[in-house]
């Protein structure tokens, strides 16, 4: 018999002897290893099945919701998360790990106050899975105004002493983050007085100024920041926004040329001298600038209304009309082609 027939009777064999949909090997049982690996994988949902099988069984394999609450966390099912990692901890009061994760969870759904102590509790956990213990942890105590915690839970964080310049100063950044200006300098006050050439705090000081439109402020600690660290190419960027806005037009695109120098990779600069040339009455200069931004950063509406703006002044029209047509779809509402240069 040749070969060919010998693998058709040998198919003939293994179909008659196999029911239907049965396969030749019976699938393994679920584990927590296999939950694992699935999980490694990116195969949430698959380890969500397996979950539901291991978790029906009596008893509970040790570590089911733990994983439960992993998975339902990556998942962004905040509550979902919470409540797995709420069942881990009345399993095994000791599982730190689920502990602070159930306070990153509980951070995440708006419930500070209750993510505090288990944030606390689990502070020797260490990193685990995709949240810093501590940066959550000092986010918690921002929301409860307890600000000195919070700088004791970020120089932790970065392996800052608790009272150094450097911790104030992360501090007052993650404040400003937070939109929340007076709490934010006075903490940026405070490393610059504990250290005057700190790098990037007379920046901040600038930036909480201009955010809260005190353009004279700014210009002056962008000046100091310029003094101690004056190769920044933001620095110069946020001078030259502080002049634009000051109406000092000159000035404005003196500091941008420099931003552009040593930032050329940033869209930012090239923006703002592209406004600054337009204020100047240079529209073609300024679509030099605005060009390259818009290459640089294609979904960007103030690069294209600019560019749109240069091109109408040049009178070049169709371009413009392109540009706001870009514009309009970036921010999905009507823009006049007619708009005034």
């Amino acid at each position: 018999m040749s070969r060919a027939s010998w693998l058709s009777v040998l198919t003939l064999v293994a179909t008659a002897t196999c029911s239907p949909g049965q396969t030749d090997a019976a699938a393994p049982a679920p584990s927590v290893a296999s939950v694992r690996s699935l999980m490694a994988q990116g195969k949430l949902d698959d380890a969500r099945r397996e979950l539901d099988t291991l978790a029906s069984a009596n008893p509970e394999p040790a570590g089911v919701e733990r994983l439960r609450g992993i998975v339902e966390y990556e998942n962004n099912r905040m509550a979902e998360a919470a409540a797995s990692f709420a069942r881990a901890i009345a399993q095994d009061p000791s599982d730190l790990e689920s502990t602070q994760m159930r306070g990153v969870a509980l951070y995440r759904m708006g419930k500070p106050q209750e993510a505090i102590p288990l944030l606390e509790k689990a502070h020797a956990a260490g990193r685990i899975a995709n949240a810093d213990p501590n940066y959550v942890l000092g986010l918690c105590y921002i929301d409860a105004k307890r600000y000195d915690d919070a700088r004791h839970a970020f120089a932790a964080q970065y392996d800052f002493a608790p009272d150094s310049a450097a911790a104030w100063l992360v501090t007052a950044r993650m404040l400003f983050r937070q939109e929340l200006t007076a709490p934010a300098a006075a903490a940026a006050q405070q490393a610059v007085q504990l250290d005057s050439r700190l790098p990037l705090a007379h920046r901040l000081l600038g930036e909480i100024d201009l955010a809260n439109g005190d353009v004279s402020g700014a210009l002056v600690e962008l000046g100091k920041e310029i003094k101690v660290n004056p190769l920044d190419g933001e620095t110069y960027d946020r001078m030259g926004d502080a002049y634009l806005r000051g109406g000092q037009f000159a000035s404005a695109q003196q500091v941008l040329d420099r931003a552009v120098l040593l930032e050329p990779n940033a869209s930012g600069p090239y923006i703002l001298l592209g406004k600054a040339l337009l204020e100047e009455n240079d529209p073609v200069t300024a679509m030099m600038y605005l060009e390259r931004a818009v290459k640089m950063d294609p979904s960007n509406s103030m690069a294209h209304m600019l560019l749109g703006r240069a091109f109408a002044a040049s009178g070049r029209k169709e371009d413009a009309e392109r540009e706001f047509q870009v514009l309009q779809k970036l921010q999905g509402a009507a823009v006049p082609a007619s708009s005034n240069p």
